[in-house]
């Protein structure tokens, strides 16, 4: 009798425990949206579309964006990381995250965080201020096989990322050697804009939202864009590739948390973004912001970056860009 109420009291104990193991994640408290590069760039704006549609949508109670750029956004990776296993934290990333390591800049990788999602693709343009002299990506070409320092260019937010990689595919796809080419790398894409449009630099690499626009107020004029076939949104664009250039190359964005998220709050990161990418006001900001909508959820994510790592070595390498 003595043993059969111990096993009684096991039991109800395991029963009285399980729903309590069982809860879902939820936050408690504000969760911070990082942001490794200044506002006005295309992670900034990402991050700040998204929590525009936590808030509308209700689907995080309260939540804000935090800027710490600066080091090729490894100041906010870094601090994303001061709170690990903690899911309130969560930041923007790109293939800059896989880049800087390859490139010797950090020691920090996609396997140091939690990486959550991907949520869009987004291309790469070449563009000059209207009243440029330089018309056409022809007479751009001209010009840098005459001189590779007579042009310079700009580009946020750190050497390897996508406008860096796309930059040096075209360099070499010239025959200029991409490490003698004159370029300024700025640490927000609102920084990198101001100087472009100030006259400062001749090309901006920069992402189609950038410089659409501008083209359409006839302020900018774009050479090309990075896609391998015309873009519906950018129809009007002539793609690098149809101009003799060998550059096909976009850049994915997403968000990740830090390194030692528990199971629960994956979960939760999940169907949140999950919710987000069905609602109707994230379709029309991807639209909007020309990105090409290409969700992955967690598990997904990981093999994409284990194949994108793989891709970027190559890449960097072959450029003579890879330290790593």
């Amino acid at each position: 009798m003595r043993l059969a109420g111990i096993i009684l009291g096991i039991v109800v104990v395991a029963m009285s425990a399980t729903p309590a193991a069982a809860q879902p994640w939820k936050p408690s408290k504000p969760v911070e949206l990082v942001v490794g590069s200044s506002p006005g760039g295309s992670p900034d704006v990402m991050a700040r579309l998204v929590q525009r549609i936590f808030q509308n949508g209700g689907l995080v109670p309260t939540s804000t964006v935090v800027n710490k750029p600066g080091a090729g956004n490894t100041i906010g990776w870094a601090y994303l990381n001061q709170h690990a296993g903690d899911g309130h934290y969560i930041a923007t990333y790109s293939p800059a995250l896989i880049g800087n390591r390859i490139m010797g800049t950090t020691q920090l990788t996609y396997t140091d965080f939690t990486p959550l999602n991907i949520l869009a693709r987004e291309y790469v343009v070449l563009a000059v201020k209207a009243d440029s002299p330089i018309t056409s990506l022809k007479e751009l070409t001209t010009r840098l096989k005459k001189d590779s320092q007579s042009v310079s260019f700009a580009f946020a937010t750190a050497r390897g990322n996508h406008n860096h990689v796309v930059l040096s595919m075209y360099l070499k796809s010239i025959g200029v050697d991409p490490k003698a080419a004159k370029a300024v790398v700025y640490s927000g894409g609102g920084e990198a804009l101001t100087a472009f449009l100030g006259g400062h630099i001749d090309v901006y690499v920069a992402s189609p939202r950038s410089m659409v626009p501008l083209q359409k107020e006839g302020r900018a004029r774009v050479l090309g864009v990075s896609s391998a076939q015309r873009d519906k949104a950018l129809a009007d664009i002539p793609t690098l590739k149809e101009q003799g250039v060998d550059a096909v190359f976009f850049t994915w964005r997403g968000f990740m948390g830090p390194r030692g998220l528990k199971p629960a709050e994956v979960t939760y990161w999940d169907a949140v973004f999950d919710k987000l990418a069905q609602t109707a006001e994230w379709k029309k900001d991807t639209e909007e912001q020309y990105w090409n909508a290409d969700y992955l959820l967690s598990a997904k994510t990981r093999e994409h970056l284990d194949k994108e790592n793989d891709v970027m070595k190559a890449i960097l390498t072959d450029l003579g860009l890879a330290k790593q």
